[in-house]
Protein backbone atom coordinates (compact mmCIF):
# COMPACT_ATOMS: atom_id res chain seq x y z
CA UNK A 1 0.00 0.00 0.00
CA UNK A 2 1.07 3.61 -0.70
CA UNK A 3 2.98 5.55 2.18
CA UNK A 4 1.46 8.41 1.29
CA UNK A 5 -2.18 7.71 1.75
CA UNK A 6 -4.83 8.65 4.45
CA UNK A 7 -3.85 8.84 8.17
CA UNK A 8 -5.63 8.32 10.95
CA UNK A 9 -4.21 9.46 14.05
CA UNK A 10 -5.58 7.73 17.42
CA UNK A 11 -7.36 8.84 20.07
CA UNK A 12 -5.50 9.10 23.09
CA UNK A 13 -6.84 8.14 26.12
CA UNK A 14 -4.11 9.15 29.00
CA UNK A 15 -3.45 6.86 32.12
CA UNK A 16 -5.03 8.98 34.47
CA UNK A 17 -8.53 9.07 32.52
CA UNK A 18 -7.96 5.10 32.44
CA UNK A 19 -7.61 4.54 36.08
CA UNK A 20 -10.71 6.96 36.78
CA UNK A 21 -12.83 5.11 34.94
CA UNK A 22 -11.61 1.73 36.20
CA UNK A 23 -10.97 1.70 39.70
CA UNK A 24 -10.52 -1.63 41.03
CA UNK A 25 -13.03 -4.24 43.18
CA UNK A 26 -11.15 -3.34 46.18
CA UNK A 27 -11.47 0.40 45.89
CA UNK A 28 -13.91 2.62 47.34
CA UNK A 29 -16.45 4.05 44.71
CA UNK A 30 -15.38 7.94 44.64
CA UNK A 31 -17.55 10.74 43.27
CA UNK A 32 -15.39 12.58 40.83
CA UNK A 33 -16.23 16.11 40.21
CA UNK A 34 -15.70 15.94 36.53
CA UNK A 35 -17.99 13.14 36.39
CA UNK A 36 -19.28 14.65 32.96
CA UNK A 37 -15.81 15.20 31.47
CA UNK A 38 -15.41 11.16 32.59
CA UNK A 39 -18.83 10.51 30.74
CA UNK A 40 -17.61 12.51 27.64
CA UNK A 41 -14.29 9.51 27.67
CA UNK A 42 -16.14 7.14 28.20
CA UNK A 43 -18.12 8.24 25.21
CA UNK A 44 -15.59 9.26 22.82
CA UNK A 45 -14.20 5.27 23.85
CA UNK A 46 -17.00 3.60 22.41
CA UNK A 47 -17.18 5.79 19.14
CA UNK A 48 -13.17 4.82 18.43
CA UNK A 49 -13.99 1.03 19.47
CA UNK A 50 -17.42 0.71 18.15
CA UNK A 51 -18.94 -0.11 14.70
CA UNK A 52 -18.11 3.03 13.60
CA UNK A 53 -15.06 3.88 14.72
CA UNK A 54 -11.56 2.60 13.68
CA UNK A 55 -11.02 -0.02 16.64
CA UNK A 56 -8.34 0.86 18.19
CA UNK A 57 -7.06 4.06 20.31
CA UNK A 58 -4.06 4.78 22.07
CA UNK A 59 -2.94 5.48 25.65
CA UNK A 60 -0.71 7.63 26.40
CA UNK A 61 0.89 8.68 30.15
CA UNK A 62 1.56 5.85 31.40
CA UNK A 63 4.30 6.32 34.29
CA UNK A 64 7.68 4.98 34.10
CA UNK A 65 6.82 2.71 31.00
CA UNK A 66 9.12 4.48 28.46
CA UNK A 67 12.27 2.76 30.27
CA UNK A 68 11.16 -0.60 30.38
CA UNK A 69 10.07 0.33 26.33
CA UNK A 70 13.74 1.79 25.89
CA UNK A 71 15.27 -1.37 27.53
CA UNK A 72 13.27 -3.56 25.80
CA UNK A 73 12.52 -3.11 22.36
CA UNK A 74 16.35 -2.99 20.92
CA UNK A 75 16.91 -6.35 22.24
CA UNK A 76 14.41 -8.13 19.50
CA UNK A 77 16.85 -7.08 16.79
CA UNK A 78 19.97 -8.53 18.63
CA UNK A 79 17.98 -11.31 19.67
CA UNK A 80 17.06 -11.91 15.57
CA UNK A 81 20.83 -11.19 14.52
CA UNK A 82 22.34 -13.74 16.72
CA UNK A 83 23.29 -17.06 15.10
CA UNK A 84 20.91 -19.94 16.11
CA UNK A 85 22.48 -21.60 18.84
CA UNK A 86 23.82 -18.62 20.91
CA UNK A 87 19.78 -17.34 20.40
CA UNK A 88 18.41 -20.63 21.17
CA UNK A 89 20.73 -20.41 24.49
CA UNK A 90 19.73 -17.21 25.60
CA UNK A 91 15.83 -18.13 24.61
CA UNK A 92 15.82 -20.99 26.85
CA UNK A 93 17.15 -19.01 29.85
CA UNK A 94 14.41 -16.59 29.67
CA UNK A 95 11.71 -18.71 29.06
CA UNK A 96 10.89 -17.62 25.19
CA UNK A 97 10.13 -19.15 22.37
CA UNK A 98 9.30 -18.51 18.86
CA UNK A 99 6.68 -19.13 16.11
CA UNK A 100 8.15 -18.98 13.28
CA UNK A 101 11.17 -21.28 11.73
CA UNK A 102 14.29 -18.64 13.18
CA UNK A 103 16.47 -20.39 11.05
CA UNK A 104 14.58 -19.42 7.72
CA UNK A 105 17.33 -16.29 6.92
CA UNK A 106 14.76 -14.90 4.54
CA UNK A 107 12.18 -13.92 7.08
CA UNK A 108 10.83 -10.81 7.06
CA UNK A 109 9.88 -11.09 10.86
CA UNK A 110 11.38 -12.22 14.27
CA UNK A 111 8.78 -12.93 17.37
CA UNK A 112 9.98 -14.24 20.63
CA UNK A 113 6.78 -14.72 22.97
CA UNK A 114 6.28 -15.91 26.14
CA UNK A 115 3.13 -16.73 27.79
CA UNK A 116 2.40 -13.99 30.60
CA UNK A 117 0.67 -14.94 33.77
CA UNK A 118 -1.68 -12.01 35.48
CA UNK A 119 0.15 -10.23 38.13
CA UNK A 120 -3.25 -8.44 39.25
CA UNK A 121 -1.28 -6.90 42.59
CA UNK A 122 0.96 -5.27 40.07
CA UNK A 123 1.76 -1.43 40.71
CA UNK A 124 2.37 -0.01 37.29
CA UNK A 125 3.71 3.47 39.14
CA UNK A 126 6.22 1.58 40.31
CA UNK A 127 7.60 0.09 37.77
CA UNK A 128 10.74 2.77 37.40
CA UNK A 129 11.41 1.67 41.03
CA UNK A 130 12.29 -2.47 39.76
CA UNK A 131 15.66 -4.21 40.18
CA UNK A 132 16.52 -5.19 36.89
CA UNK A 133 20.26 -5.21 37.59
CA UNK A 134 20.23 -8.94 39.35
CA UNK A 135 20.60 -11.63 36.70
CA UNK A 136 18.00 -14.24 36.19
CA UNK A 137 19.19 -17.85 37.09
CA UNK A 138 20.16 -19.46 33.80
CA UNK A 139 19.51 -23.40 32.99
CA UNK A 140 22.39 -23.65 30.48
CA UNK A 141 25.71 -24.15 31.35
CA UNK A 142 26.94 -21.09 29.43
CA UNK A 143 26.66 -17.94 30.67
CA UNK A 144 24.23 -15.81 29.18
CA UNK A 145 25.43 -12.74 27.35
CA UNK A 146 25.50 -9.84 29.75
CA UNK A 147 23.24 -7.73 27.29
CA UNK A 148 20.46 -9.94 27.73
CA UNK A 149 20.72 -10.75 31.09
CA UNK A 150 17.35 -8.95 32.16
CA UNK A 151 15.44 -10.20 28.91
CA UNK A 152 13.27 -12.00 31.10
CA UNK A 153 12.38 -10.41 33.10
CA UNK A 154 11.74 -6.74 31.28
CA UNK A 155 9.77 -8.79 29.27
CA UNK A 156 7.41 -9.69 32.24
CA UNK A 157 7.02 -6.50 33.80
CA UNK A 158 6.39 -4.53 30.20
CA UNK A 159 4.16 -7.07 29.46
CA UNK A 160 2.01 -6.79 33.05
CA UNK A 161 1.64 -3.38 32.45
CA UNK A 162 0.21 -4.08 29.15
CA UNK A 163 -1.98 -6.36 30.61
CA UNK A 164 -3.22 -4.42 33.40
CA UNK A 165 -4.04 -1.39 30.62
CA UNK A 166 -6.43 -4.19 28.46
CA UNK A 167 -8.09 -5.45 31.98
CA UNK A 168 -9.10 -1.73 32.83
CA UNK A 169 -10.16 -0.78 29.56
CA UNK A 170 -12.19 -4.21 29.10
CA UNK A 171 -13.98 -3.36 32.54
CA UNK A 172 -14.34 0.44 31.21
CA UNK A 173 -15.95 -1.13 28.23
CA UNK A 174 -18.04 -2.86 30.43
CA UNK A 175 -19.33 -0.15 31.56
CA UNK A 176 -20.10 0.94 28.71
CA UNK A 177 -22.12 -1.70 27.26
CA UNK A 178 -23.38 -3.31 30.41
CA UNK A 179 -22.58 -6.54 32.06
CA UNK A 180 -18.86 -8.06 33.03
CA UNK A 181 -18.54 -10.39 29.87
CA UNK A 182 -15.20 -8.98 28.12
CA UNK A 183 -13.44 -8.59 31.99
CA UNK A 184 -14.66 -11.34 33.00
CA UNK A 185 -13.57 -13.98 29.79
CA UNK A 186 -10.27 -11.97 30.38
CA UNK A 187 -10.02 -13.06 33.59
CA UNK A 188 -10.70 -16.35 33.76
CA UNK A 189 -7.95 -17.00 30.96
CA UNK A 190 -5.75 -15.80 34.10
CA UNK A 191 -2.26 -15.26 30.98
CA UNK A 192 -1.58 -13.75 27.67
CA UNK A 193 0.60 -14.30 25.01
CA UNK A 194 3.95 -11.72 25.11
CA UNK A 195 5.69 -11.11 21.64
CA UNK A 196 9.04 -9.42 20.92
CA UNK A 197 9.18 -8.60 17.64
CA UNK A 198 11.62 -7.57 14.96
CA UNK A 199 10.60 -6.48 11.37
CA UNK A 200 13.75 -6.81 9.40
CA UNK A 201 15.15 -4.79 7.34
CA UNK A 202 17.19 -5.66 3.97
CA UNK A 203 20.32 -5.48 5.48
CA UNK A 204 19.58 -8.16 8.22
CA UNK A 205 18.76 -10.72 5.95
CA UNK A 206 21.75 -10.15 4.18
CA UNK A 207 23.68 -10.35 7.63
CA UNK A 208 22.04 -13.42 8.52
CA UNK A 209 22.45 -14.76 5.08
CA UNK A 210 25.94 -14.18 4.90
CA UNK A 211 26.90 -15.71 8.25
CA UNK A 212 24.98 -19.02 7.34
CA UNK A 213 27.19 -19.07 4.02
CA UNK A 214 30.41 -19.29 6.17
CA UNK A 215 30.78 -15.50 6.33
CA UNK A 216 31.33 -15.10 2.76
CA UNK A 217 30.29 -11.32 1.26
CA UNK A 218 26.68 -11.85 -0.19
CA UNK A 219 26.04 -9.17 -3.68
CA UNK A 220 23.49 -6.79 -3.30
CA UNK A 221 21.62 -8.24 -6.45
CA UNK A 222 21.10 -11.50 -4.35
CA UNK A 223 18.64 -9.88 -2.37
CA UNK A 224 15.69 -11.66 -2.15
CA UNK A 225 12.06 -11.13 -3.61
CA UNK A 226 10.22 -11.59 -0.07
CA UNK A 227 12.49 -8.52 1.30
CA UNK A 228 10.64 -6.26 -1.83
CA UNK A 229 7.58 -6.69 -0.41
CA UNK A 230 4.76 -3.70 0.40
CA UNK A 231 4.05 -5.18 4.00
CA UNK A 232 5.81 -6.60 6.72
CA UNK A 233 2.80 -8.47 7.76
CA UNK A 234 0.12 -9.17 5.89
CA UNK A 235 -3.39 -8.28 6.08
CA UNK A 236 -5.55 -9.84 9.16
CA UNK A 237 -7.63 -10.13 12.17
CA UNK A 238 -6.16 -10.86 15.39
CA UNK A 239 -8.79 -13.01 17.25
CA UNK A 240 -8.40 -12.12 20.70
CA UNK A 241 -10.39 -9.72 22.88
CA UNK A 242 -7.79 -6.83 22.79
CA UNK A 243 -4.47 -6.49 21.77
CA UNK A 244 -2.09 -4.18 23.17
CA UNK A 245 1.16 -2.95 21.63
CA UNK A 246 4.06 -0.62 22.14
CA UNK A 247 4.30 2.35 19.87
CA UNK A 248 7.07 0.85 17.64
CA UNK A 249 10.62 1.97 17.71
CA UNK A 250 13.03 2.29 14.56
CA UNK A 251 16.08 1.59 14.01
CA UNK A 252 18.55 2.43 11.20
CA UNK A 253 22.27 0.75 10.33
CA UNK A 254 24.85 1.07 8.11
CA UNK A 255 25.35 -1.30 5.65
CA UNK A 256 28.84 -1.74 6.80
CA UNK A 257 29.75 -3.34 2.66
CA UNK A 258 27.80 -6.32 3.16
CA UNK A 259 29.81 -8.43 5.91
CA UNK A 260 27.96 -10.49 8.46
CA UNK A 261 29.14 -8.37 10.98
CA UNK A 262 25.78 -7.32 13.26
CA UNK A 263 25.90 -3.19 12.71
CA UNK A 264 24.24 -1.82 15.85
CA UNK A 265 21.20 0.38 14.79
CA UNK A 266 20.35 3.55 15.69
CA UNK A 267 16.93 4.54 17.04
CA UNK A 268 15.57 6.79 14.70
CA UNK A 269 12.12 8.53 13.90
CA UNK A 270 9.84 7.52 11.94
CA UNK A 271 10.05 8.52 8.55
CA UNK A 272 7.09 9.28 7.53
CA UNK A 273 5.18 9.89 11.03
CA UNK A 274 3.18 7.19 11.46
CA UNK A 275 3.58 4.06 12.82
CA UNK A 276 3.78 1.97 9.46
CA UNK A 277 0.74 0.20 10.98
CA UNK A 278 -2.24 0.68 8.42
CA UNK A 279 -5.97 -0.73 8.91
CA UNK A 280 -9.06 -1.38 6.43
CA UNK A 281 -11.52 0.88 7.69
CA UNK A 282 -14.98 -0.88 6.34
CA UNK A 283 -17.11 2.75 6.78
CA UNK A 284 -14.45 4.33 4.15
CA UNK A 285 -13.81 1.33 1.84
CA UNK A 286 -10.18 2.45 2.10
CA UNK A 287 -6.31 1.61 4.03
CA UNK A 288 -5.98 4.63 6.35
CA UNK A 289 -2.03 4.68 8.11
CA UNK A 290 -2.18 5.10 11.76
CA UNK A 291 -0.13 7.52 14.02
CA UNK A 292 0.58 7.03 17.20
CA UNK A 293 1.71 9.57 20.13
CA UNK A 294 5.19 8.77 20.66
CA UNK A 295 5.62 6.40 23.65
CA UNK A 296 1.93 5.27 23.83
CA UNK A 297 0.27 2.05 24.04
CA UNK A 298 -1.94 1.39 20.79
CA UNK A 299 -4.92 -1.22 22.04
CA UNK A 300 -7.12 -3.08 19.51
CA UNK A 301 -10.41 -5.02 19.00
CA UNK A 302 -9.94 -8.47 18.39
CA UNK A 303 -12.65 -10.64 16.83
CA UNK A 304 -13.72 -12.37 20.13
CA UNK A 305 -13.73 -8.41 21.60
CA UNK A 306 -16.40 -7.96 18.75
CA UNK A 307 -17.87 -11.14 19.59
CA UNK A 308 -18.73 -11.38 23.13
CA UNK A 309 -19.59 -7.35 23.08
CA UNK A 310 -21.80 -8.85 20.75
CA UNK A 311 -20.95 -6.41 17.97
CA UNK A 312 -20.87 -3.00 20.35
CA UNK A 313 -16.34 -3.09 19.39
CA UNK A 314 -15.30 -3.26 16.28
CA UNK A 315 -12.34 -5.94 15.22
CA UNK A 316 -9.63 -4.53 13.32
CA UNK A 317 -8.53 -5.40 10.02
CA UNK A 318 -4.79 -4.64 9.68
CA UNK A 319 -1.20 -5.24 8.51
CA UNK A 320 2.00 -3.58 8.53
CA UNK A 321 3.70 -1.77 5.43
CA UNK A 322 7.05 -1.45 4.95
CA UNK A 323 9.26 1.77 3.78
CA UNK A 324 10.67 -0.01 0.39
CA UNK A 325 12.61 3.01 0.25
CA UNK A 326 14.60 2.61 3.08
CA UNK A 327 15.91 -1.05 3.24
CA UNK A 328 18.29 -0.66 6.19
CA UNK A 329 15.34 0.74 8.41
CA UNK A 330 14.16 -1.91 11.22
CA UNK A 331 10.93 -2.03 13.23
CA UNK A 332 11.11 -2.95 16.04
CA UNK A 333 7.42 -3.70 18.84
CA UNK A 334 6.53 -5.78 22.04
CA UNK A 335 2.46 -6.99 21.61
CA UNK A 336 0.38 -8.34 24.39
CA UNK A 337 -2.51 -10.61 22.94
CA UNK A 338 -5.34 -10.84 26.01
CA UNK A 339 -7.52 -13.62 24.86
CA UNK A 340 -10.44 -15.72 26.72
CA UNK A 341 -10.07 -18.61 28.14
CA UNK A 342 -9.54 -21.86 25.81
CA UNK A 343 -12.76 -23.19 27.06
CA UNK A 344 -14.48 -20.40 26.23
CA UNK A 345 -17.86 -20.91 24.37
CA UNK A 346 -18.39 -18.23 21.21
CA UNK A 347 -21.67 -17.84 20.07
CA UNK A 348 -22.80 -15.93 16.76
CA UNK A 349 -25.17 -13.14 17.55
CA UNK A 350 -28.20 -11.27 15.59
CA UNK A 351 -29.16 -8.04 16.36
CA UNK A 352 -29.54 -4.90 15.56
CA UNK A 353 -29.41 -1.79 18.09
CA UNK A 354 -32.67 -1.12 19.58
CA UNK A 355 -34.75 1.61 19.21
CA UNK A 356 -33.15 2.42 16.20
CA UNK A 357 -35.19 3.00 12.70
CA UNK A 358 -34.01 0.55 9.98
CA UNK A 359 -32.48 3.09 7.91
CA UNK A 360 -30.27 4.44 10.92
CA UNK A 361 -26.71 4.33 10.44
CA UNK A 362 -26.09 2.71 13.84
CA UNK A 363 -28.02 -0.21 13.03
CA UNK A 364 -26.23 -3.13 12.30
CA UNK A 365 -27.72 -6.89 11.86
CA UNK A 366 -24.88 -9.61 11.90
CA UNK A 367 -25.86 -12.52 9.69
CA UNK A 368 -23.83 -15.31 7.55
CA UNK A 369 -24.08 -12.95 4.55
CA UNK A 370 -22.48 -10.07 6.14
CA UNK A 371 -20.05 -11.98 7.91
CA UNK A 372 -18.98 -13.41 4.81
CA UNK A 373 -18.53 -9.88 2.74
CA UNK A 374 -14.84 -9.45 2.11
CA UNK A 375 -13.59 -5.29 2.49
CA UNK A 376 -11.82 -5.75 -0.93
CA UNK A 377 -10.76 -7.67 -3.98
CA UNK A 378 -6.98 -7.65 -3.34
CA UNK A 379 -6.96 -7.42 0.50
CA UNK A 380 -10.38 -10.25 0.48
CA UNK A 381 -8.07 -12.71 -0.75
CA UNK A 382 -5.57 -13.22 1.59
CA UNK A 383 -7.96 -13.31 4.95
CA UNK A 384 -10.72 -16.19 5.86
CA UNK A 385 -13.82 -14.76 6.24
CA UNK A 386 -15.12 -14.91 9.87
CA UNK A 387 -18.31 -17.53 8.88
CA UNK A 388 -15.87 -20.12 7.60
CA UNK A 389 -14.16 -20.01 10.88
CA UNK A 390 -16.54 -19.70 13.70
CA UNK A 391 -19.25 -21.97 13.77
CA UNK A 392 -22.04 -21.49 16.72
CA UNK A 393 -20.59 -22.48 20.19
CA UNK A 394 -17.28 -23.18 19.23
CA UNK A 395 -14.97 -23.15 22.13
CA UNK A 396 -12.21 -20.15 21.83
CA UNK A 397 -9.43 -23.17 21.42
CA UNK A 398 -11.80 -24.61 18.28
CA UNK A 399 -12.05 -21.02 16.74
CA UNK A 400 -8.05 -20.20 17.14
CA UNK A 401 -6.90 -23.56 15.85
CA UNK A 402 -9.40 -23.13 13.03
CA UNK A 403 -8.53 -19.53 12.23
CA UNK A 404 -4.65 -20.25 12.44
CA UNK A 405 -5.04 -22.78 9.76
CA UNK A 406 -7.07 -20.82 7.40
CA UNK A 407 -4.51 -18.60 7.44
CA UNK A 408 -1.28 -20.49 7.77
CA UNK A 409 -2.06 -24.35 7.27
CA UNK A 410 -1.15 -25.62 4.71
CA UNK A 411 -3.74 -25.18 2.49
CA UNK A 412 -3.95 -21.14 4.14
CA UNK A 413 -4.85 -18.26 2.27
CA UNK A 414 -1.27 -16.63 3.50
CA UNK A 415 0.51 -20.47 3.57
CA UNK A 416 3.63 -19.61 1.68
CA UNK A 417 3.75 -16.04 3.30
Amino acid sequence: MAEEGETLELYNLHYSDLMALSPSVHQLPTVYENSKYLESVMSTIIKNLGPLGPGLLAITGVPNASDLRRGLLPMARKLALLNNDDRKRVLKDHGLGSDVPLKNTDRTVSPFAMQLKYNLNSDVSNLSNIDHSATEGHSSDVECPCEFKNLGNMFKDLGNCMIDLGLRLARVCDKIIGGHELEQSLLESCSAKGRLIHYHSVLDNLIMQASNKTRSKIKKTERTCSNHSDLWQEWHYDYGVLTVLTDPMFMFSPENNGSSQLCDGKECPSPSGHTYLQIFDPNKNSVVMVKAASGSFIVQVGESGDILSKGKLHATLHSVCRPKSLENLSRETFVVFLQPSWSKTLYLYDFSVESSGSNSENSRIFDEESRCQKPCSDIGKLVPPLCDRLKNGMTFAEFSRETTMQYYGSSGLQSKR
